[in-house]
């Protein structure tokens, strides 16, 4: 046992999922399932993305839970998802420095009051979406598909059909190394000896050995037909089945010929033969009949691999236990061929290829968002809700840890209060808010003549400078700065290439302001205010229409403020939408 305020004894263990998420998610249903069979037990579960639990249900998490603080938190405990405060961590007797509870901190608090950290209803929803139509949804995510392969393979795959997924590995994950040993005639598995066989893979295996574009060596023997022909998939993956499988063998210790011979003359194998016997494992069938020698070697395999093996020692390596059952296993490829002839039909593969609307349909439900009809798009079509939506992310404050979108369109509302924005610009400027009339100052207010000749004006500026200046003046000095900035932005490419507000008939008519000279006062006709809102919405739909109807920022920050553009379907460009 272990000493006090250590682990307490416990089973654990480690599982290698590959790309195969889905092995990853039926584990956690495993594991729920044994603690609600057996309500002693708790468990948690993570992987090398830490609390993977929470990262699923992140959207509903409470502020307080990081990844800094969750470790030893999260547990399923009586078939439900419990996740320990951090109020429940800072007990007079703990270690008050200790971000995370201990493990028997964990289990005391679960074993007392569990009832009282069970996770919030959209917290476990959202785990239990992941695990939903477990044990049944196993079955639909395997493959079925027809192969023609050496007929050593064929009778490894029936008495271990799980090895389908170590060659699939080896295949996938192949480094030019291992490729030497199918440079040449296949020692293990020559190709002279094929026939067609049915092998069950999972979807993910499926894809990764039909996906992947591979062209044999000719002096492995592996030849395959024209593309045209109607079992070029069988011939194909079978090709690339076996290469995994050479691989694996090359990579054996080879084992010595006669070790399993002296495994098998062990008094341990004795008294385990025995104990078949005397628990009617051989059925009452007569010791050397076919059945009986097929029970008998399941029962040595059995025994070489799980009880002969030391405590401690090394996992069996696939390439040994695939020469092992080599060993082991009649071959008869007559049988083989009888089969072939009489075999079910693959499944279909047409889940390999997805669409664009079902893709966009995935995405939503795993936003847990109902797709709006053609209708509802347009209506939810708002240009200002584009603008107004993007000003109140602008605005919004991060942190060092990001930036948050401040709102939603289905929870609330972009509000602007004039009198708040006017009062802060006060604090910082010092001016009343009747100066400040909007981000475009008038020309006609101006207090200051910038003209060309000016050695006096540049004199009385400086004795200006020495003195302290008013907030008035102040506010004066900074408009006279922007309008002078607008003139010469005006006149270049990137000042034409805004969209301006159209002055009206009486303000192009009005007289420029006094003292300006004929040059000062054209500029001004000409200076129009901007439309900022046209010119965000503008460019945001040009970056829309350049997605292409694929994922980008644009429709990616947009949709996480609730916002959803309809698809581009007009011909014309983006500029003249805008308009």
């Amino acid at each position: 046992l272990p000493r006090p305020g250590e682990t307490p004894a416990h089973i654990g263990g480690t599982t290698l999922f590959g790309d195969n998420v889905e092995d990853e998610w039926f584990i956690v249903y495993l594991v729920r399932e044994i603690t609600r069979d057996f309500p002693g037990l708790a468990a948690r579960i993570d992987d090398n993305d830490g609390e993977f639990l929470l990262i699923e249900a992140a959207d509903f998490l409470p502020k307080w839970l990081n990844p800094e603080n969750s470790e030893n938190r999260v547990f399923f405990y009586k078939g439900e998802l419990h996740i320990i405060p951090l109020s429940e961590t800072s007990e007079q007797d703990w270690d008050l420095s200790a971000p995370c509870p201990t493990i028997p901190q964990a289990l005391d608090l679960l074993s007392t009051r569990s009832e009282e950290f069970l996770a919030a209803e959209p917290i476990r929803a959202a785990v239990y979406k992941r695990i939903s139509g477990y044990p049944e949804k196993i079955q639909a995510s395997l493959h079925r598909a027809r192969c023609y392969l050496p007929a050593g393979i064929v009778a490894v795959l029936r008495q271990r059909p799980s090895l389908v997924a170590a060659a699939v590995q080896a295949f996938y994950l192949r480094e030019p190394g291992d490729l030497r040993a199918c440079r040449r005639p296949f020692t293990t598995f020559p190709a002279e000896q094929r026939v067609m066989t049915l092998v069950t893979f999972t979807q993910c295996l499926y894809a990764q050995l039909v996906q992947q574009k591979f062209v044999p060596d000719r002096r492995s023997g592996y030849t395959l037909p024209a593309p045209s022909h109607p079992q070029y998939r069988a011939y194909e993956l079978g090709m690339k089945l076996a290469h995994g499988f050479e691989i694996l063998c090359s990579k054996s210790s080879k084992v010595a010929p006669d070790a399993k011979r002296n495994v098998l003359s062990s008094p341990l194998w004795e008294r385990f033969l025995r104990s078949l016997k005397e628990k009617d494992y051989f059925k009452g069938e007569m010791e050397g009949s076919a059945k009986y020698q097929e029970l008998l070697h399941m029962a040595e395999d059995h025994f070489q691999q799980s009880v002969a093996v030391p405590e401690g020692s090394v996992e069996v390596s696939p390439g040994d236990e695939i020469l092992t059952l080599l060993q082991t296993t009649s071959i008869d490829l007559k049988e083989f061929e009888r089969e072939a002839a009489c075999l079910p039909p693959e499944d279909d593969d047409s889940w390999l290829d997805i669409t664009p609307d079902a893709l966009d349909q995935m995405l939503k439900e795993a936003r847990n968002e109902s797709p709006p009809s053609t209708n509802e798009e347009e209506q939810s079509y708002d240009l200002e809700t584009v603008a107004e939506s993007m000003k109140a992310f602008v605005s919004k404050v991060s942190t060092h840890e990001g930036a948050e979108m401040p709102w939603s369109s289905d929870e609330s509302h972009v509000t602007f209060d004039v009198d708040s924005f006017t009062k802060a610009l006060d604090r910082i400027l010092g001016a009343d808010s009747e100066e400040l009339d909007s981000d475009d100052l008038d020309e006609e207010e101006e207090e200051f003549d910038f003209s060309d000749g000016d050695g006096e004006g540049l004199a009385a500026g400086n004795q200006r400078q020495e003195q302290q200046e008013s907030p008035e003046e102040l506010v004066g000095s900074l408009r006279a700065y922007m309008d002078e900035m607008d003139r010469e932005l005006a006149q270049t490419n990137v000042g034409k290439s805004f969209t301006t507000h159209k002055r009206g008939a009486s303000s192009a008519e009005a007289a420029p302001a006094e003292g300006a000279g004929p040059e000062r006062g054209a500029e001004d006709a000409e200076l129009a205010p901007l439309d900022v809102d046209m010119n965000l919405v503008a460019n945001l739909l040009e970056s829309y229409s350049a997605q292409a109807g694929l994922a980008g920022p644009t429709s990616t920050l947009l949709q996480s403020m609730g916002v959803n553009l309809p698809g581009n379907t007009e011909l014309t460009g983006p500029s003249s939408r805008a308009a």
